[in-house]
């Protein structure tokens, strides 16, 4: 009788590596969630402490960079928005990419369905938005519910641990990352005012230069990271949101690998004999060492180098501050102020029912009419409670409220409804979750 456990390890194994790049995606973004808690705790604590002067100053101080004759001064406040983010931005492009090209968003079937949902979750809290703050003046506001904070939100999951089928979470990301294309979209077209077309034309040739680099075969990193900063800057002064630079800049980097795996494993285990018939510690033993990782880097795609290398510096260092010198709203002296604005109504029950509402109904019509295949494994009432989770905003919300009302009252009230909406999401999701488990 033949041995199934063998064919039962190796289709585990086989599964395992298909599966380990979003599971180091979804660990590292949750380890990243629960760092964006802490940094928002803070600065909130911060900033309705004796000392919140101190966290004004601190943030909106100049800084200046200068290369010579050239300068760019700009607050701490605003190289974190607009220049770390736009960090934040490219990673999210790459990971858009590859999700296109070959993740879930590859297949049709399957893509429709977060799309959809996501659709959803995107135009029923705009609507909730807008119709709350019509009479008040405050429309501009009616992209702060749309977004989805996919660190907070696979952060929550994680809490569940292992209760639930690997198809919800990705189902979750996924629908995040369709929710961070449409609020890319958002920023581009509606949070734009004056453009500067000269620079745009500047920032169009920089991206043409990085995508025939791509075509042309360029791998270095380094090639990409010089264009970058010439296209980010060039948007920078033409008026549109910086962070649009990262997301174009994303969709040029090269997704093809230099050889493919046949020959890769040819010239490696062609090196593994050279190393295995070398002395120890030999000039030979080394130099088939460092031609091994060279075919290490040539079998893997620049894209996939790229986020590897970004996703701890993006998850770990860049969204804390940015939480760090976003979340910190002085909420003690606000309150009345808050509850009696439309702003802080709209953004709360766009967030709180707009999002769980049109994600769960579109989600729903969309498998009811065969547009699009539901998860496998996952029943209904899971859809329902990952649905709350994605009135966490947080981030991208921080993000659009700052570019929708600048400096000044209406943007604290907005703040103090994303943090009031995302909590109260967080906690409900968890909880209907739990039940479903």
């Amino acid at each position: 009788m033949p041995d199934t456990r063998t064919g039962i390890t190796l289709r585990k194994t086989h599964l395992e590596l298909l599966t380990a790049p979003f599971r180091r995606f979804a660990q590292m973004e949750a380890a990243g969630g629960i760092l964006l808690l802490i940094s928002a705790t803070a600065a909130l604590a911060w900033a309705n402490s004796p000392w919140r002067q101190g966290y004004e100053t601190l943030w909106h101080s100049p800084l200046t960079i200068a290369f010579g004759r050239f300068q760019l001064s700009e607050t701490r406040y605003e190289w974190i928005n607009d220049g770390l983010m736009s960090i934040f931005f490219f990673l999210v492009g790459l990971e858009i990419k590859r999700e296109v090209l070959m993740g879930e968003l590859s297949r049709l079937k399957q893509a429709a369905f977060p799309f959809i949902a996501a659709l959803g979750g995107c135009i029923m809290p705009a609507l909730i938005y807008f119709l709350i703050t019509r009479a008040s003046g405050t429309q501009r506001g009616w992209g702060i519910p749309m977004a989805t904070d996919i660190a907070f939100a696979l952060g929550v999951l994680a809490l569940l641990g292992d209760r639930f089928p690997a198809t919800l979470k990705v189902f979750v990301a996924t629908l995040a990352i369709v929710d961070d294309i449409f609020a890319v979209l958002v920023i581009a077209l509606f949070y734009t005012e004056h453009i500067s077309f000269a620079s745009l034309g500047i920032a169009a040739a920089g991206l043409a230069v990085s995508a025939l680099a791509n075509w042309q075969g360029v791998r270095q990193p380094a090639v990409y990271a010089v264009i970058s900063v010439f296209v980010w800057l060039a948007v920078l002064d033409s008026g549109v949101h910086a962070t649009i630079a990262g997301v174009l800049l994303a969709f040029t980097i090269p997704a093809r690998t230099f050889i493919d795996r046949p020959e890769f494993l040819k010239r490696s285990r062609s090196l593994l004999s050279q190393m295995e018939s070398a002395e120890e510690h030999s000039a030979e033993e080394h130099d088939a060492v460092h031609a091994l990782e060279l075919q290490c880097e040539l079998v893997q795609s620049p894209l996939h180098r790229i986020e590897h290398r970004l996703q701890p510096w993006v998850g770990l260092l860049i969204m804390p501050l940015f939480a760090l010198a976003n979340a910190g709203v002085y909420v003690i002296g606000n309150i009345r102020t808050a509850v009696a604005q439309p702003v802080t109504l709209g953004v709360v029950l766009g967030l709180l029912i707009g999002k769980p509402l049109g994600v769960t109904l579109l989600a729903w019509l969309a498998a009811k009419s065969r547009l699009a295949s539901p998860p496998a494994g996952v029943a209904w009432k899971q859809i329902f409670g990952a649905s709350w989770l994605c009135g966490i905003g947080f981030t991208m919300s921080l993000f659009i409220a700052t570019l929708a009302f600048g400096e000044g009252s209406l943007l604290d009230v907005a703040k103090i409804g994303i943090l009031s909406a995302s909590t109260l999401a967080g906690v409900a999701g968890l909880m209907m979750l739990r039940r479903a488990a």
